[in-house]
């Protein structure tokens, strides 16, 4: 159970974890602790509920919850599992509370973006490999042949898979599993957005390509204050369109 805050009393005692907080708690630090590693099966429902010390019932419901939250995975008549605890599976809520957000405050969302990704590429300039950066490099080109055959007016969502590739190479060759998770995460959830740009601004594509080519050139020199200073300047500019058009949107709404 997460508290909200401290009690404005300082004499009120901290709320006591619901059983299902127990049993979260409990499987958890047994995976910690190496006990229960991935692709290892729960112990039996009786005998966990015993050691952990609260009833099965409320051991199905912390088994629930970790299925939620990707932890555990249960095979139909063969048991309950530990997963691979591969990050962007656990990152699973936060993809559904993106979604969310995209909706309500896109601008929002697209400032987290650019945070995480002028990290992941000044990490990126640090430790990425010759074959990394080349592969970076090849995302690239297919933009620029993709944009000679005028995808920018009849295909634009085919630029914008590449361009969703390219970031996700950056984060990959961060050496940060958890951040280029993140970034993973987040990147597909502004497609929207960067086709609306792509659509409203004229030669925005073009302009974006070269930005790319920008952040690759600082990370294959290996200088990771300007890779990570030319990913804040290009994903702020998606970063203003889309609060320029929350701005309009509201705009309209109100005058309707």
């Amino acid at each position: 159970m997460i508290p909200s805050g401290p009690s404005s009393d300082p004499t009120a005692s901290s709320p006591r974890p619901s059983q299902t907080d127990i049993v979260v708690a409990s499987i958890l630090s047994i995976v910690e602790s190496g006990k229960l590693r991935p692709g290892d099966r729960l112990p039996i429902e009786k005998d966990l509920a015993e050691q952990i010390g609260v009833s099965r019932g409320s051991l199905r419901e912390g088994v629930r919850a970790l299925a939620v939250l990707g932890v555990v995975e249960t095979r139909q008549g063969d048991g309950t599992y530990i997963t691979a605890l591969d990050a962007a599976k656990l990152l699973g809520p936060l993809t559904w509370f993106a979604d969310r957000q995209m909706d309500a405050e896109p601008a929002q969302l697209l400032n987290v973006r650019r945070v995480l990704e002028a990290e992941s590429a000044a990490l990126a300039a640090r430790v990425a490999t010759e074959e990394q950066i080349a592969e970076m490099s090849a995302a690239l080109d297919r933009v620029d042949v993709l944009l000679d055959a005028g995808a920018e007016q009849s295909d634009i969502g085919a630029i914008i898979d590449v361009d969703t590739q390219f970031h996700r190479l950056i984060a990959q060759s961060s050496g940060n599993p958890l951040l280029a998770a993140l970034v993973n995460s987040l990147a597909g959830h502004t497609y929207r957005t960067r086709v609306w740009r792509a659509l409203e601004e004229r030669g925005a594509t073009a302009a974006t390509q070269a930005e790319h080519r920008g952040i690759l050139d600082e990370i294959a020199r290996h200088d990771s204050d300007r890779a990570r200073m030319r990913m804040h300047v290009h994903l702020l500019a998606v970063e203003d369109f889309a609060e320029s058009r929350g701005r309009e949107r509201a705009a309209e709404d109100q005058s309707s």
